[in-house]
């Protein structure tokens, strides 16, 4: 009688759990997304986001490829989850409000929590690529605010 009740729980909880339209495993080749260049508003220098995925439910995460020219940078922003960052290539530049400017390579992780203003972006002579990936609450990913300084940046 136990595994006749065990059977009928485990069928149970197969036919009560959740149902994705997509259950398939999906590859985005790559290129075959739109290059942008980051917006002025928010970044100062020439900035490059090719974007690798977006939020797809019941996933919140997105990810995207940013490229920052020397000097290159994002203004002072914040995320509802935080965000992490992946160097891929280059020599940058990151900082906590009222923290020190930190310098990241190729292979360096950064986390930075939820809600902590920050900014990242290459260092003054050398270029720099991330992986940047961010969750999505309530329709946004990012809150931006102003734009990092050249006294700011160069401290």
């Amino acid at each position: 009688m136990k595994p006749l009740i065990a059977t009928a729980a485990s069928l149970l909880a197969l036919a009560s759990a959740p149902v994705y339209a997509e259950e398939t495993i999906t590859i985005t080749p790559a290129g075959s997304q739109p290059s942008n260049k980051g917006p002025d508003q928010y970044f100062t220098g020439s900035v490059r986001v090719d974007p690798l995925f977006p939020a797809t439910p019941p996933s919140r995460m997105s990810g995207g490829l940013v490229t920052f020219e020397p000097g290159a940078r994002a203004a002072w922003h914040t995320h509802p989850v935080g965000q992490v960052l992946i160097v891929t290539a280059g020599v940058g530049r990151v900082q906590q409000w009222g923290g020190p400017v930190q310098e990241i390579r190729p292979g360096d992780v950064v986390r930075i929590p939820p809600g902590v203003k920050h900014w990242h972006g290459a260092a003054p002579t050398t270029a720099m690529t991330h992986v940047a990936l961010q969750e999505t609450v309530d329709g946004r990913n990012v809150d931006w605010l102003e734009k990092v300084s050249n006294e700011q940046y160069g401290k």
